[in-house]
């Protein structure tokens, strides 16, 4: 952390919580720290769930939690799924990720039974308790199982309670979704 002497303060909001500016701030944060790749429909599988954010005078850190079903080997689970993981550009190297994403989890256990996210930076999400999926990955369009081959590297779930002891090499399949499904 810079030189301050405590962890800055976490705050954890719903999107329906979130004014109108903050959203704005949001989404700014989101499309800087990911250089302009940051679609519309990302922004969009971002909202309707909890938001969990750094303030320092601006918006520094940032991760969302939205609900979703996974279904592993033909088992649904009500899935708090992770989007929108960023933290400001010059913030970064401050532990200001990793402190959203211990809140993340925390909302994932207080209202999910399993977590889940995709990502190309496994080694930031397993110090904090993430597994890599292992099995093959679907899309469910209507009653239609649609493998995603290049989605098998990238999803990594959060295992606890009920999904505890779920097979890493089973079958995972998300609904489909405007923009990227997984």
């Amino acid at each position: 952390m810079r030189d301050h002497d405590s962890v800055p303060a976490i705050r954890r909001l719903t999107t329906a919580e979130a004014s109108a500016g903050l959203l704005l701030e949001m989404r700014r944060l989101l499309d800087h720290a990911f250089d302009g790749d940051f679609s519309d429909e990302d922004w969009e599988h971002t909202c309707g769930g909890w938001h969990l954010i750094v303030s320092d005078g601006c918006l520094v850190a940032h991760a969302a939690v939205v609900p979703r079903v996974l279904t592993v080997a033909d088992q649904p689970f009500h899935t708090g799924y992770v989007e929108g993981v960023a933290t400001l550009g010059a913030r970064q190297g401050e532990g200001l990720g990793s402190l959203v994403m211990v809140e993340a989890g925390r909302v994932v256990r207080d209202e999910f039974a399993l977590g889940a996210l995709s990502t190309a930076r496994h080694t930031f999400y397993e110090r904090l308790g993430w597994e890599c999926w292992r099995g093959p990955t679907f899309v469910r369009l209507g009653s239609t199982m649609i493998r995603t081959e290049d989605e098998d590297d990238g999803v990594m779930v959060l295992r606890y309670g009920e999904s505890r002891d779920l097979d890493l090499t089973a079958p995972i399949s998300c609904q489909a979704r405007a923009g990227d499904d997984w």
